[in-house]
């Protein structure tokens, strides 16, 4: 078999899918490097304190924009090279794949949640919190059990947008780095593109960009949802209709989606009232007719329900592998 036809996206996303899942993310290796998130996080801080100084709103925004694209073609030109770098010998698709795991988070997604699974189980509210605490930005000490569940429900579903489809889209799309621009980009956001007044316009173009970089990934996340209730046997009508109606009524543009699928798949009401610090933000309910009385059961369902909808997508990017290599010989 030529080596191009091997090295080809969709197999090495096929495998570093499979990786992922089975490996996650090894603290004794990240204990002593520094994950490729981090550096990047250190580039993005380094930039925000030389660059983002007092000024008027239009340079500040001005600033933040140049920062972004500094940050998005750095990211993309080391993706190029990698990628070039590793074409270059035998098993460099295979050096590629581990990289690419690197990036992805599915089993980190299921190890996180379950941790809020086993302590609401342990029938302590306080280790509930401070598992939901390590996933979530809003205020959790004031939750009760059920807010508790439905935090990390809903964290479930925007993860698994933001933490595994998205990057295997754009891994799809544009390779390496296509990868390492969204994952950049989406580390920029969560570190400067929200609305506090330091970051309101120099984050503006993170957020703006991060929004865009997830608006295909997070409508493709509550389709394969979607698809996974009908064949898991949860109400997939429901998870649909409450993509279609209610998503758009989330203050993200693409957050809701994942959620108000997963929300009607499970039967349960999302979303609602968030408290950050002294912020109260009256967000609207995903599928309100559903249960708002989540459990930690409802948790479990929740991790069955995207575990499945990962597979799906390793089926599906397993099938276009096969389908691309057989059109290649």
């Amino acid at each position: 078999m030529a080596m191009s036809a091997v090295f080809s996206a969709p197999l090495v996303l096929a495998l570093a899918l499979a990786i992922d899942r089975l490996l996650g993310d090894p603290m004794w290796l990240w204990g002593r490097i520094p994950h490729p998130i981090v550096l990047m996080g250190l580039a993005i801080r380094a930039l925000d304190e030389r660059f983002n100084v007092s000024s008027s709103f239009a340079e500040e925004r001005r600033r933040g924009a140049i920062v972004l694209a500094v940050l998005v073609v750095g990211a993309g030109l080391a993706g190029i090279a990698i990628h070039v770098t590793l074409a270059a010998f035998a098993f460099g698709w295979l050096v590629e794949a581990v990289a690419v795991a690197i990036l992805l988070a599915q089993k980190s997604l299921v190890d996180h949640v379950a941790a809020v699974e086993r302590g609401l189980l342990s029938r302590d509210i306080y280790a509930g919190q401070r598992a939901v605490s390590e996933i979530v930005g809003r205020d959790v000490w004031i939750l009760d059990d059920a807010g508790v569940a439905r935090a990390a429900i809903e964290s479930a579903g925007e993860n698994f947008s933001d933490a595994v489809v998205a990057p295997a889209f754009w891994y799809l799309l544009l390779g390496l780095p296509g990868l390492l621009i969204y994952k950049m980009a989406n580390t920029a956001d969560s570190m400067i593109g929200h609305r506090s007044p330091r970051y309101l316009a120099f984050g503006w173009a993170a957020a703006r960009f991060d929004d865009l970089l997830n608006f295909v990934p997070a409508r493709l996340s509550a389709l394969l949802i979607v698809v996974t209730a009908a064949l898991a046997g949860c109400d997939a009508r429901a998870a649909a209709k409450a993509a279609r109606q209610d998503a758009p009524k989330h203050k993200s543009p693409n957050a809701g989606w994942p959620e108000a699928a997963l929300a009607g798949a499970l039967g349960l009401a999302l979303g609602g009232p968030v408290q950050y610090g002294r912020e109260e933000i009256n967000g609207a309910w995903l599928n309100p007719a559903g249960r708002q009385d989540a459990s930690a059961d409802d948790i479990r369902a929740a991790i069955r329900l995207v575990d499945a909808a990962w597979a799906l997508l390793l089926v599906l990017t397993a099938l276009i592998a096969t389908i691309t290599l057989s059109i290649a010989q």
